[in-house]
């Protein structure tokens, strides 16, 4: 790791608060590629011809991408330092727009926007995280909720432009546009990146604030609360991508999507609203989980989403609920990614916390997978959206009955082993 990028301890209490701003604002640069996907689909089927499951592939891509290459990743900015590939990563993310606006084929989907964004957003995300874990070890719930936060957040900058845009000027001039925009912004926070001290901002060591014991990745890999964590994360992750790749499908097969709510079009104030409360949960359930432990706050979260997507198929033939109703279930969904990583780094300590991380990350990967593809194959073979709703309400319920009634007791008997 580079000397110049290690603020010095004396400058630490006020510059972790500049390092959160600045990692929100990365965040909110690489999260267009993701979280508005929805609204390129059908303009991408057109201009290569390509199935629905073939184009959605190039989500599943995305995401894999950006999550199973974490550890490595991780390993790298652990070792040589978070200013020089965080910025990689922000321009990689815009290139990726601005390269697959010129692509004729499925196939060139897949290397431009599939692969460049997803190697992009893959190191600015967990270099971030990793970040924010190390530098706010008396807050971790919060801080990476706020981070997590801009990458939810970011679309709502983004998503009534994009569609306005797209409308207007065509996909493609609005894949470039918007590539160089957000590229640009993201490279410029990720100029003035830094590390933490090898002491807290809050005074003391990581270890001391903590009060756990450091855990190698090779060591974490074989303990089972770390296994558990993973199929809780990839099932949360499956349901979450199955509602967001097939967002616009869904309202348009519900003959919603253009119906006017307030003078918007449907399908635009739902993505709008949605990325509010999916960058909200972040932050307030992270802190809700400082307070009152992790596992308590997984309850709570993951059975108010089982709830709204119940009610939200319950609502499909009304714009108005149905969009108010998404906006819960995402409120109940995007706090994933503050409630794992803390809950991870609480377990198995802070030192090498970014490439834990991104071993844990992975499970967002195979939520791609199982997600938009498995999404898009249950409705060509049903017909229907219906067994793709009960497939998620079913998956909600049970990651957050393993969280209270497993994870919560494996936990606590993991940490006493490790105390004594």
């Amino acid at each position: 790791m580079s000397a110049a990028d290690t603020v010095p301890l004396s400058k630490a209490q006020t510059s972790r608060w500049a390092q959160l701003g600045l990692g929100l604002v990365a965040m909110m640069a690489i999260s267009s590629p993701q979280y508005v996907w929805t609204l390129f689909v059908k303009p991408f089927q057109t201009a290569t011809g390509g199935t629905l499951p073939a184009i959605q592939i190039t989500f599943s891509l995305l995401i894999v991408l950006q999550t199973w290459l974490s550890p490595f990743q991780g390993w790298l900015i652990e070792r040589f330092g978070a200013r020089f590939l965080i910025t990689i990563g922000c321009i990689l993310s815009g290139l990726g727009w601005i390269a697959s606006a010129g692509i004729a084929s499925v196939t060139g989907l897949y290397l431009t926007y599939g692969l460049f964004c997803g190697v992009g957003t893959g190191i600015v995300y967990i270099g971030i995280v990793g970040l924010m874990l190390k530098w706010f070890p008396d807050r971790r719930g919060f801080a990476t909720g706020v981070v997590a936060a801009g990458y939810g957040f970011g679309a709502i900058l983004t998503t009534f432009p994009i569609d306005t845009m797209t409308k207007a000027s065509g996909y493609q001039a609005t894949l470039v546009t918007f590539g160089v925009i957000l590229g640009g912004i993201g490279a410029l926070a990720g100029l003035f990146i830094r590390q933490p001290p090898e002491t807290a901002a809050t005074g003391g060591s990581v270890a001391e604030v903590s009060r756990v014991t450091d855990v190698a990745p090779a060591e974490m890999l074989k303990t089972p609360v770390f296994w558990l964590l993973f199929v809780m994360m990839t099932m949360m992750s499956t349901g979450g991508l199955m509602v967001i790749s097939q967002f616009a499908p869904f309202m348009r097969s519900f003959g919603i999507a253009d119906l006017m709510i307030f003078g918007m079009a449907a399908l635009p104030f739902a993505l709008t609203l949605d990325r509010i409360t999916n960058g909200l949960t972040r932050p307030f359930f992270g802190w809700v989980s400082d307070r009152i432990g992790r596992e308590n706050t997984m309850l709570i979260a993951f059975s108010l989403e089982a709830a709204a997507v119940l009610l939200m198929l319950s609502t499909r033939h009304d714009p108005l609920l149905f969009a108010l109703m998404s906006g819960v279930v995402f409120f109940g969904w995007g706090e994933i990614f503050s409630l794992f990583p803390s809950t991870l780094t609480d377990t198995f300590g802070a030192r090498d916390a970014t490439t834990k991380y991104g071993f844990l990350y992975m499970a967002q990967g195979i939520g791609s997978v199982l997600g938009g593809p498995v999404a898009a194959a249950l409705h060509d073979a049903t017909g229907s959206w219906i067994l793709v709703f009960i497939t998620i309400i079913a998956m909600d319920a049970l990651t957050a009955a393993l969280a209270f009634f497993v994870l919560k007791p494996m936990r606590a008997a993991y940490l006493a082993r490790q105390v004594s």
